[in-house]
């Protein structure tokens, strides 16, 4: 009997501590994700107003800025989802001449 509760408890002790765990891991994933979020926000943005003649002091310099990487980042989108559509469209079938490439590679081989 003290062996089955001994084991019991052993094995809460172990479920708490995963469990425990495994939030860690969660909220590490999540910080790194946000940190690398940040830092792409960072080198994008200033990428965008590089050569461009802004105040960011100013209310209007804050806006264009604000406005420039918005049409980028939208721009950014667009081109992610024509990219993503034409792989999507790609015939990915294989062709006589792969076929033959590939039976003839795989014949010389010693």
């Amino acid at each position: 009997m003290v062996n089955a509760i001994l084991i019991l408890v052993v094995a809460l002790i172990l479920i708490i501590w995963l469990s425990h765990e495994v939030k860690k891991i969660k909220h590490k994933v999540i910080a790194v994700f946000l940190i690398l979020l940040l830092v792409f926000t960072y080198f994008s943005f200033s990428s965008v107003i590089k050569g461009k003649d802004l105040d960011l002091k100013t209310m209007d310099g804050m806006k264009e800025a604000g406005r420039l990487y918005g049409i980028w980042l939208g721009q950014a989108f667009k081109n992610i989802k024509v990219a993503t559509g034409n792989i999507i469209n790609m015939d990915w079938k294989l062709n006589e001449s792969m076929e033959s490439n590939f039976s003839l590679n795989k014949t010389k081989s010693p």
